[in-house]
C-alpha cells in the first residue's frame, strides 16, 4: 500500500487496499479513550463526603485501578494525535495515533506506537470517463455499480479499517555509538504487513559528524476481495452473459488462487554534519527492493474502439519486482526566534519512475522557544510516471506484458501548503494544531479520439488535512 500521495509519503492516507463494508463507528471514540487513559487521576479533592462501607470498598477498588494505570504509564513521554483527511468527492479518513517513549536508563530507551485509521469514500478504478453511463462489477463479483456520463469511474463503496502496532528499542553503547531495533505489524481487511528494522549510528569528531546505517525487512500478504485478478484478464460484467452461471464461470476464470505475497528489503546510509552552532546538514542514500505480488487488484485499464468508446476493461499488470534508489539532502538552521528546515529528494526505480521533491518549513516562536509558535510548510513534488503507464488501450493494438492506468504512478505534479501552531501548557504538556491543503495535477498526452472530447482523462485532486496533537510530558 502506497502513501498518498494521496500524499504517498504524508499523513495517514494510503492507497485503497480493501473493498468491503466495515463499520467506522467508534474509531474516534477509541482514540479519545486511549488519550484519556493517559491522563492522571491524582488531582486532590476539595471535599471528602461521608460514604458507607460498600462505597468504600468500591472506591478502594477504583483507587487500585488508578494506581495500576499510574504505574503502567509512569516514566513514559506520551504523544497522541487525531488526523482528519478529506478529498473532493473521493476518499476521506480519520486516524488516531498514540505513541510513547520510556527511558530505561541514561543510555537505553524503548518506544511503542498504535495507529488506528478508517478510510471510506470513492476510489478511482483507473478506467476513463465516457459520454454515457458505465457499469462495473464489484471486486467480489456480487453486484455492480454505475458511473454517470462524463464522470471519472469511482467505486463509492470503498471502506477499510487499519490497525498497526510497532515497538522499538534504542541503546547507547558508548560515547560514540548507538544502536536501535524495532518490529512492526499492520492489519487491514485484505492486507497484512509485518516488518523488522534496525540501525547503528557512529559519532566522530566530538559528535560533529554522525554516520548512520540502517536496514529493514518486510513481508506482506494480500488477500484481495473476490480473489486476485489474473493480470490482463477481462472484467466480467453480468449483462454480457446469458445467465448467472455463465457470468460466474467467466468471473472465476479471471481470478487467481490463493493470496499474494510481497517481500521487501531496504537499506539506508546517512551522514549528518554540524556546520556551525546554528546549522547542520544531512545526506542520505536509500536502496530498496521488493518482489512478489506488486499489482493493485482493484485497478482497471479501459479498452477503447477507434471512436474512443469503451468496449471492455482489463485488469492491470505490473512487474513482479522493483528496485528503488533515493538521494536525500536536508538542512536545518536555527535563528533567534525560529528554525528553518529545507530538503530535496530524488528517487528513481527500474520501472522508469523518477521524482523530485522540494520541501521547506519555517517555525517562528513568538516568545521563547517553549512559547507559542507558528509553522509554515510548503512542498512541491514532480513525478515522471512508470514506463508502462497508459490512460487507456486501443482495440487491435498489441498489449504489453505490463500496463497500468493508476494515476499514482503516472506523470503528475503535487503541491502541499500548510500551517501549524502549538504551545506549551503550564504543566509542561504540549498541544498543536496543523492544517494543510494538498493539490494533485496529473498530466499526459491530449487524446484526439472523438469519444473522449470534453472529458477529463487526467482529473485533478484536492484534499484537506486537519491534525490535533497533544503531548504529555
Amino acid at each position: 500500500m502506497q502513501l498518498v500521495s494521496t500524499s504517498p509519503d504524508d499523513g495517514c492516507v494510503a492507497e485503497p487496499a480493501g473493498q468491503t463494508r466495515l463499520c467506522q463507528s467508534g474509531i474516534a471514540a477509541a482514540v479519545c479513550l486511549s488519550s484519556l487513559a493517559m491522563i492522571g487521576f491524582d488531582a486532590a479533592a476539595t471535599e471528602t463526603p461521608a460514604i458507607n462501607s460498600a462505597e468504600a470498598v468500591k472506591q478502594a477498588s477504583h483507587s487500585e485501578d488508578d494506581s495500576l494505570l499510574t504505574r503502567l504509564i509512569d516514566g513514559w513521554e506520551i504523544d497522541a494525535a487525531l488526523l482528519w483527511y478529506r478529498e473532493d468527492a473521493r476518499v476521506q479518513a480519520i486516524e488516531g495515533v498514540v505513541s510513547g517513549v520510556k527511558a530505561l536508563s541514561d543510555s537505553e530507551s524503548i518506544n511503542a506506537k498504535i495507529v488506528l485509521d478508517s478510510l471510506s469514500g470513492a476510489s478511482a478504478s483507473g478506467a476513463v470517463a465516457q459520454q454515457w453511463a458505465q457499469t462495473f462489477t464489484r471486486p467480489s463479483g456480487k453486484g455492480e455499480y454505475q458511473v454517470a456520463a462524463g464522470e471519472t469511474p469511482l467505486d463509492d463503496t470503498f471502506q477499510d479499517t487499519r490497525l498497526s502496532l510497532s515497538g522499538g528499542w534504542q541503546k547507547t553503547l558508548d560515547s560514540a555509538t548507538k544502536v536501535n531495533a524495532a518490529v512492526y505489524g499492520s492489519k487491514e481487511f485484505d492486507y497484512l504487513s509485518l516488518g523488522i528494522n534496525g540501525g547503528i549510528d557512529w559519532g566522530f569528531f566530538k559528535d560533529n559528524t554522525t554516520l548512520s546505517l540502517s536496514g529493514a525487512l518486510g513481508y506482506d500478504l494480500f488477500d484481495a476481495v473476490g480473489g486476485r485478478p489474473v493480470p490482463l484478464s477481462t472484467m466480467a460484467i453480468r449483462k454480457d452473459f446469458a445467465n448467472d452461471e455463465a457470468f460466474w464461470q467467466a468471473f472465476d476464470l479471471s481470478r487467481q488462487q490463493g493470496v499474494g505475497d510481497k517481500r521487501i528489503a531496504e537499506m539506508m546510509l546517512g551522514v549528518t554534519q554540524i556546520l556551525t552552532k546554528s546549522t547542520l546538514v544531512q545526506f542520505n542514500y536509500g536502496l530498496g527492493y521488493s518482489s512478489g505480488y506488486l499489482n493493485d487488484p482493484y485497478k482497471l485499464v479501459s479498452v477503447l474502439d477507434t471512436d474512443g468508446n469503451a468496449s471492455h476493461y482489463l485488469y492491470e499488470s505490473r512487474p513482479d519486482s522493483r528496485l528503488k534508489q533515493s538521494a536525500f539532502v536536508l538542512g536545518k538552521t536555527a535563528f533567534k526566534r525560529g528554525v528553518a528546515e529545507y530538503s530535496y529528494r530524488y528517487t528513481h526505480d527500474d520501472w522508469g519512475l523518477d521524482s523530485h521533491t522540494v520541501e521547506g518549513r519555517y517555525r517562528h516562536y513568538f516568545s521563547t522557544k517553549t512559547g507559542p509558535y507558528l509553522q509554515f510548510h510548503l512542498r512541491g513534488y514532480r513525478q515522471q510516471g512508470v514506463d508502462f503507464f497508459t490512460p487507456y488501450l486501443l482495440q487491435g493494438e498489441v498489449v504489453s506484458p505490463h500496463i497500468s492506468a493508476d494515476y499514482r504512478i503516472g506523470d503528475m505534479d503535487t503541491w502541499t501548503i500548510g500551517l501549524k501552531t502549538g504551545w506549551r501548557l503550564k504543566d509542561g504538556d504540549e498541544i498543536a494544531l496543523r492544517l494543510e491543503y494538498y493539490r494533485q495535477l496529473p498530466s499526459g498526452e491530449v487524446s484526439s479520439l472523438e469519444g473522449l472530447q470534453g472529458l477529463d482523462v487526467y482529473p485533478e485532486l484536492n484534499a484537506a488535512m486537519l491534525q490535533l496533537n497533544y503531548s504529555w510530558r
